[in-house]
């Protein structure tokens, strides 16, 4: 049975959250009616499906993870820190940097984690998914994402002809969370030798299905929100979140 290595992508400056990114690492900004990291969420939902030996992959003020979370020991998971590295950029980069610092291999299966996603997401079942597909790589999606401005219908001339308010879009979205096997590191070696950055969604994936890869998604209701910037942050329902998570705390 390979092991199962949550990769946790927390070391982004948060540009889209500014200003409270100023004083907070995006990852850390309070959540919920008790105010907890928003890390704290994705932590507890990992140890929760069974998924405790975590690395924090880790930049921009990585200080305030590290006190907070230590070790892991007070959440019941194994946490490593894995500090980003210039010559290694982009999300993809970051694993290869976790590879190359030894806590990720090749013959590990890795679930790696955006850290400003929030969701109720059965992981276990997302891992049995993958391996039953025998999937190299398999992307999280999730289908009625809104769009969160206007879609205009033009003609040739630029004229409008309607106007759709915030759509709901029918196709399946990324929602920031994949499983991958160990050997595709092999393949962000190869990728990085061609460039310094390299992105998981951007370059790993598309390079991976163009080379007929074994690449799935796998489709989920559960509710999921991106905490990414401040307009999406002032309209969270911390209540809602709550609730919808109280069991990962019990």
């Amino acid at each position: 049975m390979k092991t199962v290595k949550g990769l946790i992508l927390c070391g982004g400056t948060g540009t889209r959250l500014r200003p409270i990114t100023y004083y907070f690492q995006k990852t850390m900004i309070p959540i919920g009616l008790k105010q907890k990291p928003l890390l704290e969420y994705v932590v507890r939902l990992l140890s929760f499906h069974g998924i405790s030996d975590l690395a924090f992959l880790v930049n921009y003020k990585a200080g305030q993870i590290v006190n907070y979370f230590d070790d892991g020991s007070r959440f019941s998971v194994k946490i490593s820190y894995i500090h980003d590295i210039p010559k290694l950029g982009g999300t993809a980069g970051s694993v290869l940097n976790a590879h190359r610092q030894g806590t990720a291999t090749t013959e590990d299966t890795l679930l790696v984690y955006y850290g400003d996603i929030v969701t109720t997401m059965d992981l276990k079942e997302l891992l049995n998914y993958h391996k039953s597909k025998h999937a190299l790589a398999t992307v999280a999606l999730a289908s009625g994402f809104t769009v969160r401005v206007g879609l205009a219908d033009l003609d040739r001339n630029g004229k409008i002809q309607g106007f759709v308010e915030k759509p709901k879009l029918e196709k399946p979205v990324s929602i920031g969370i994949m499983v991958l096997e160990g050997e595709t590191l092999k393949d962000i070696e190869q990728l990085h030798k061609k460039k310094r950055r390299v992105d998981l969604m951007k370059d790993l994936i598309p390079h991976m299905v163009e080379n007929g890869k074994p690449v799935y998604g796998y489709l989920s209701k559960a509710f999921w929100y991106d905490v990414g910037s401040t307009e999406a942050y002032e309209k969270l329902d911390h209540r809602f979140v709550d609730k919808s998570l109280s069991h990962i705390f019990k």
